[in-house]
């Protein structure tokens, strides 16, 4: 008898651990699936302040052929009469940065290690001269 009450629990705790399992698999699922989604979002929040600066306007209505008043329109066209592609294109704004200058200390220690390996170049012989005139020996 006691067996067969320990053969009944286990099936019905079995099962509850099996539903368990499955709705946290779903649960992951579903919160995975939120992640996407917002990250979605904030790329079109992205795209959408892209699209709020007049340089961006102007250089996607440039792309599909539109110039300003009074411009004149010029195709440039390769060696099979194709027209180029402009290779120019605007950044986003959220990843321009400032350019960061390399530290004084790199181009100074970039020195160092210049002076105490010099470039060999076998077809230059060194220097006889050094302003144009000879030295008298």
């Amino acid at each position: 008898m006691l067996v067969l009450v320990v053969a009944v629990l286990a099936v019905s705790y079995a099962s509850s651990a099996r539903a368990y399992l499955q709705q946290r698999s779903e649960l992951d699922a579903l919160r995975a699936e939120i992640a996407e989604t917002e990250a979605s979002i904030s790329d079109l929040e992205r795209e959408m302040r892209r699209w709020e600066d007049p340089a961006y306007v102007t250089q996607e209505a440039r792309e599909l052929g539109y110039v300003m008043p009074g411009e004149t329109s010029y195709v440039v066209l390769d060696e099979n009469g194709e027209p180029l592609e402009p290779a120019a294109e605007l950044a986003d704004p959220d990843q321009v940065g400032p350019e960061v200058e390399p530290a004084f200390w790199e181009d100074a220690w970039a020195s160092v290690l210049l002076a105490g390996n010099p470039p060999r170049n076998p077809g230059t012989p060194p220097l006889t001269e050094i302003d144009g005139s000879e030295e008298q020996q």
